[in-house]
């Protein structure tokens, strides 16, 4: 059996994606709530990794965009286990956008989603058993 922190270390999710047209608004940014839904998803990847259970989102907190994020970049999402209790854990989630023709490269978005673990009967099931909080 690993320790935590072995399970935590494995579970680190990495995602680049480039940002198309599609993505973007009338400011040729990405969308807010683009951002947000490839956050939950590399977010949602890592709890599962580091769970191996069924898990949902059960909040966010902390969004910070620090910077727009134009068309034409490249956003790599690395999200890692900040926090884990008795059903839940809570991953923190970094983007960091480069230019596509140039070695820049900065951290312009971070933010927090909790997830819980659920079984069959969608309650909450145990994610480390010898952690009393959740």
């Amino acid at each position: 059996m690993s320790t935590l922190e072995t399970r935590i270390n494995q579970s680190e999710t990495r995602i680049f994606k480039a940002v198309f047209p599609n993505t973007t608004n009338h400011y040729d940014t990405l969308f807010g709530g683009t951002t947000l839904h490839m956050m939950d998803e590399a977010a949602f990847i890592c709890a599962t990794r580091f769970t191996r259970m069924k898990v949902v989102t059960v909040s966010t907190d902390k969004i910070n965009f620090t910077k727009p994020i134009p068309e034409g970049t490249i956003v790599e999402l690395i999200a890692r286990i900040e926090k884990v209790g008795r059903t839940s854990c809570v991953v923190r989630v970094d983007i960091f956008m480069e230019d596509m023709y140039s070695t820049n490269r900065e951290k312009v978005v971070t933010g927090y989603f909790t997830f819980v673990a659920i079984g069959d009967d969608k309650k909450p099931q145990e994610i480390v058993k010898s952690n009393t909080t959740s």
